[in-house]
């Protein structure tokens, strides 16, 4: 809670006159305790998982014919009934598992210094901030998934989040219980590591899951912002994670590609996207069908499927 209830007391303490943002943050949160503004969380969370999928499911209804083309896996068609199962059991979830452990996590919060004081950071401090939490997010989530992906960690956790192989916005957060606590730990770092406004905080957790389930939409689609962001996965890199599923080596990184490429472990990736080029370019000379044979090998020995989705013909349509 504020030390201060009105702007007179505010500007006295801090020394200067309030900006029109530091007004309203003070007439909101003068008289309301710094655990509820933590929990406002809960009701962010909330909306992303509920709305943000419906996205997806509006352009994929709406513009059916012009949006098909995005379609990473477009023989895959959930029904509307399937989706809605798959909400059913996020917001379980949620309601047993998120929401509880938003409630008592405050505490870390104390300890590692998210304020809600005045003055209110800049948008230079927080985009500083932001880029600080993905990038330890992201490096921190790949070793997490990889270890996930070894026989006990999949058969007895992560199995349950590959149940999607074509996955959809409405999956991102679908996990086992024990994942989601897990994978609670990468989200925590970069706070505690750099410790910002609550403002802040709230931006990290709301564009996390909003990235969350961009990468699982099923669509990668040309026009979105995220096209414009450096080493951006986006959800052409990790479908292809869910499409391999149990066996695969290949793209765990969360949100970048650069730790992936560093450790060897999109090569799939890569000869597949080589495949579908040359498919898309209409090669057909005995040379080429040489060199994409060298290319399945390739993958065959990184220990991944290397045969192309039965899709490719139809995937090579959309964007590369």
């Amino acid at each position: 809670m504020l030390p201060y209830t009105t702007v007179v007391e505010a500007e006295t303490a801090i020394g200067r006159t309030l900006t029109t943002s530091e007004t309203l943050w003070l007439n909101h949160t003068a008289n309301k305790s710094d655990y509820l503004l933590y929990c406002y969380n809960i009701l962010f969370l909330f909306i992303i998982f509920s709305l943000c999928p419906l996205y997806y499911v509006f352009i994929e209804h709406l513009f059916k014919n012009t949006i098909g083309a995005y379609k990473i896996q477009p023989k895959i068609k959930l029904s509307y009934g399937e989706m809605l199962k798959c909400y059913r059991d996020v917001m379980r979830m949620f309601v047993l598992v998120v929401g509880p452990l938003q409630l008592a996590s405050y505490p870390s919060i104390q300890m590692i210094g998210i304020r809600t004081s005045l003055p209110l950071p800049s948008v230079y401090e927080m985009v500083a901030q932001l880029v600080v939490y993905f990038v330890v997010e992201d490096y921190t989530n790949y070793w997490i998934h990889r270890f996930l992906h070894c026989k006990w960690g999949y058969d007895k956790i992560h199995r349950v989040h590959h149940e999607y192989t074509a996955p959809i916005g409405f999956a991102a957060p679908y996990a086992h219980w024990a994942e989601v606590l897990i994978l609670g730990i990468p989200s925590a770092l970069g706070p505690a590591m750099v410790p910002g406004h609550m403002i802040t905080f709230w931006l990290w957790i709301a564009l996390r899951q909003m990235e969350a389930i961009e990468t699982h939409s099923g669509y990668d689609i040309p026009w979105t912002p995220t096209k414009f962001i450096p080493f951006y996965g986006g959800a052409d890199h990790h479908d292809y994670h869910h499409y391999v599923g149990e066996q695969s080596h290949s793209n765990f990184a969360s949100v970048f590609t650069y730790c992936d490429y560093i450790y060897g472990t999109d090569k799939g990736y890569r000869c597949q996207k080589r495949l579908l080029q040359q498919l898309k370019e209409g090669t057909k000379n005995h040379e080429q069908k040489s060199q994409g044979s060298q290319n399945a090998s390739l993958c065959q020995s990184a220990g991944l499927k290397s045969q192309l989705r039965p899709f490719a013909p139809i995937f090579c349509t959309g964007p590369m």
